[in-house]
């Protein structure tokens, strides 16, 4: 039997859990989807949409707490007697999948970046190295638990019916949530298709004004260097590489960034990576798919004329 954990933000079942749901899919045809708290109106017909046959809703749980999450997940999972658990790579899912898979005695593997082989055993492909390279695992037991990278495994439509039940759980959390502070109207880095990024090149924050107006035209997200959060241009959440967010959009446009390792240690397995840089040594042309060799703030306003007009 295989289950995946539904992530519920806000009473949404985003893009990664849809992904989730593919890929256990894709290994049988009874999925069951568990989600803690009660998600919004048609959010169970998403998950149909994507071939889940079953969602148990667990209610009863104030905040989140990792332990007492695995915990509740853990139990009905052994209800309903579920081998294989697939979960979304997001920030809840590095906490929740090594706790449920020390309860469920199961093989691991996070950062799981495709389907499984499963010709002779039970082979996922894993990033490692900061996504530099890839490991080929073979997991032997019984019981497994994959943890997927967002934007990594293909959305595949499976239309099919689906139950929805709901199980009072027990709250047991040991942890107290005082209060949130989160970004309002952005699209979140870690689920962006496309992200447009820039660095120490813009000069100063006063001259972001292109770099989010190339984002809105875009639909795209916005995301800066370490040296630009650190500079306080522009907010820590922004900051992608080594030692902030990892992200694998489709398209990463990189604007006056020049492309240190730590960098694009978080960026490297984007799809379609682009470069803008004036510096025609710039490390980042040697990870690119595209480069222009420019200034930005001449380059930057024939983009968007470009592309505006593209869209009339």
């Amino acid at each position: 039997m295989i289950g995946i954990y539904a992530e519920n933000s806000e009473g949404i079942f985003k893009k990664a859990v849809l992904e989730a749901a593919s890929y256990a899919k894709s290994l049988g045809d009874n999925v069951t989807a568990i989600c803690i708290s009660k998600p919004n109106e048609g959010e169970a017909d998403k998950l149909a949409k994507y071939g889940i046959n079953e969602l148990v809703i667990l209610e009863g749980i104030s905040s989140f707490d990792a332990q007492n999450y695995a915990k509740v997940f853990f139990t009905v999972a052994n209800q309903k007697r579920l081998q294989t658990i697939i979960i979304a790579n997001t920030y809840e899912g590095k906490s929740l999948a090594p706790r449920i898979s020390v309860l469920l005695n199961a093989s691991l593997a996070t950062n799981v970046v495709d389907f499984p082989n499963t010709t002779n055993g039970f082979t996922v492909k894993r990033a490692v190295f900061s996504g530099k390279g890839f490991a080929y695992v073979n997991l032997t037991r019984a019981n497994k638990v994959i943890a997927i990278t967002p934007n990594s495994i293909e959305l595949k439509e499976n239309n099919t019916a689906i139950s929805v039940s709901t199980i009072n759980a027990e709250n047991n959390t040991k942890t107290t949530i005082t209060g949130t502070s989160k970004t309002v109207g952005k699209i979140p880095l870690t689920e962006a298709e496309i992200v447009v990024s820039a660095g120490r090149g813009m000069k100063g924050p006063e001259n972001w004004g292109m770099i989010e107006e190339l984002a809105l035209e875009l639909g795209a997200a916005t995301a800066c260097s370490k040296p630009v959060s650190d500079m306080h241009w522009r907010p820590h959440s922004e900051h992608v590489g080594q030692t902030g967010i990892t992200i694998k959009p489709n398209l990463y446009i990189a604007i006056g960034i020049s492309g240190a390792i730590q960098h694009l240690a978080g960026v490297s397995s984007s799809k379609v990576i682009v470069a803008i840089n004036k510096d025609p040594e710039a490390p980042f042309f040697k990870a690119a798919d595209y480069g222009i060799v420019g200034d930005a703030f001449e380059i930057l306003p024939q983009l968007l004329t470009a592309i505006k007009s593209g869209k009339n």
